[in-house]
């Protein structure tokens, strides 16, 4: 395996082991320590500040005493410096002192060339002095500036004095240890005041997750929040609502497996005793007599089997999430009515389709809205009698509506709502069926955030099945795109 793969896969991994504890700290840890250097940085500012004013001071009051000694005789300027002033001037322990006093002209009348003339302020205040940093022979410096006025009609006297910074440099560095060398404690106590901190506070989550895994896989009962921090609370009642979701899937699914054997060992058990009887025979008409019940039979066994899968796929989750597309709903019942006429022929039942004439698009399954088309036309001429009649009707409202309305004996109130059960029956039914195609149709509507319901038909004989369904909007422009040949001009 190449190095890249390696560090590809390490690099997936630590992704995949995500820590709340370990982003805190990160996030905790990560700008203190960032924010430390820069720490570090304006105390060394604020420690040369400090440095420099009581120095500055001396300085400037060695500038006053210097400033004293500049005379004025015959015109010209004169400065007397004793010896002793001279010599502590030049040099102490650890510095050394530079003075400069420049003429009326800018001329050196005392001191030492290296000092650095500068521009004057445009305004000067006579006998105060000011600071700046400088270098002589390459050496770092602090100079403080004097402007005399020795003679009123003459131009200002510069004095300055300059002192390299090793007295300032100590005791700033001394000010910088003082301050950061408790840092280097303070830091790491911090570190481990903030991973006890973080320890303490996760401590409920290690509690929490632990009562889960002791948890049996089959107790789907909701986590208690007592104790729980409030910030996991949310966590934790999702988690109870999507235990409680589980706990009703689950409960359907033992409920569909338990109503499902028990109609399926219905016809099976019919089948057994048929082909037993079947058997029995020896009359070879009385047997084409059993050999028709045992056909009809098994059709009716195979209607509920694939009852039974399109049930179960309507509630699978892979259907819910997968295989959704636009779907024209006029032109699905368009087909299956075509597919319909046969039956209803049988039966002299006028089967007729009324459309928009526009197409009627939602966001679905096809397969499943197909199957809640075909289901309601299915009951609608199973329960008309013969010689009736069956209407499909489409609608375009704010919603998608899908009709099927019959001119048959109608339900009764009271049972609109109990015939969308499963495996439930009206009492006095005579018609074959197994009580699961409306118990379809209302699990494929509601996965499609639809509704259905029966209604009293509005000619006030039979009954009308209404689903209705968000409607999905389009444009002309669209619409042309789809289907060009059916509004071309006619010339």
């Amino acid at each position: 395996m190449a190095l890249s793969d390696r560090l590809f896969r390490r690099w997936q991994e630590e992704g995949e082991r995500q820590s709340v504890f370990g982003e805190i700290l990160d996030w905790m840890l990560m700008p203190l320590l960032l924010i430390w250097p820069l720490s570090v940085i304006l105390i060394q500012g604020v420690a040369n500040g400090i440095a420099d004013d009581p120095y500055d001071k001396a300085l400037a009051d060695s500038a006053q005493a210097i400033a004293g000694l500049v005379q004025v005789r015959d015109g010209r300027l004169k400065v007397d410096i004793p010896p002793q002033a001279r010599s502590f001037l030049q040099r102490d322990e650890l510095d050394t002192v530079y003075f400069q006093v420049l003429g009326f002209r800018n001329e050196l009348v005392a001191g030492e060339v290296a000092i650095r003339w500068v521009e004057p302020p445009l305004r000067i205040d006579f006998g105060r002095a000011y600071f700046r940093d400088d270098e002589i022979h390459n050496e770092p410096v602090r100079v403080a500036m004097l402007y005399l006025k020795p003679l009123p009609d003459k131009e200002p006297v510069l004095l300055q004095v300059a002192e390299t910074r090793h007295k300032r440099n100590a005791l700033s560095s001394r000010i910088i240890s003082g301050v950061t060398l408790p840092q280097f404690a303070v830091i790491p106590l911090a570190v481990l005041l903030v991973w006890f901190g973080l320890s303490r506070g996760i401590a409920p989550l290690n509690r929490l997750g632990v009562a889960i895994r002791r948890r049996l896989p089959t107790d789907l009962s909701p986590i208690p929040t007592v104790g729980v921090p409030e910030e996991v609370k949310p966590v934790i009642r999702a988690f109870n609502d999507m235990m409680a979701r589980l706990e009703q899937n689950l409960q359907a699914q033992q409920r569909f497996i338990g109503d499902a054997a028990h109609q399926m060992r219905t016809p099976l058990t019919g089948l057994k005793m048929q082909t037993e009887l079947a058997l029995r025979e020896s009359d070879t008409e009385q047997m084409r007599a059993s050999l028709r019940q045992i056909a009809e039979s098994a059709d009716r066994a195979a209607r509920m089997v694939n009852q039974l899968l399109a049930l179960a796929r309507a509630e699978a989750s892979s259907e819910k999430t997968h295989a959704i597309e636009r779907v024209d709903i006029e032109a699905l019942a368009r087909e299956a009515t075509l597919e319909w006429v046969p039956a209803a022929m049988v039966k002299k039942i006028d089967l007729g389709f009324e459309g928009t004439g526009w197409p009627l698009q939602v966001n679905g399954n096809p397969l499943l809205l197909r199957e809640l088309i075909v289901n309601l036309i299915d009951n609608a001429v199973k329960y008309t009698p013969e010689g009736g009649r069956v209407t499909v009707r489409t609608c375009a409202t704010e919603f998608a509506v899908f009709e099927v309305e019959d001119d048959g004996p109608g339900v009764a109130e009271a049972d609109r709502e109990l015939i969308f059960e499963r495996f439930y029956r009206v009492l006095g039914n005579e018609a074959p069926g197994s009580g699961l195609g409306l118990a379809i149709v209302r699990e494929i509507a509601e996965l499609h955030r639809g509704s259905v319901q029966l209604k009293a038909s509005p000619s006030g004989r039979g009954t009308l099945a209404q689903a209705v369904f968000p409607r999905r909007r389009f444009t002309v422009s669209a619409l042309l795109a789809q289907q060009p040949e059916k509004f071309q001009p006619t010339l």
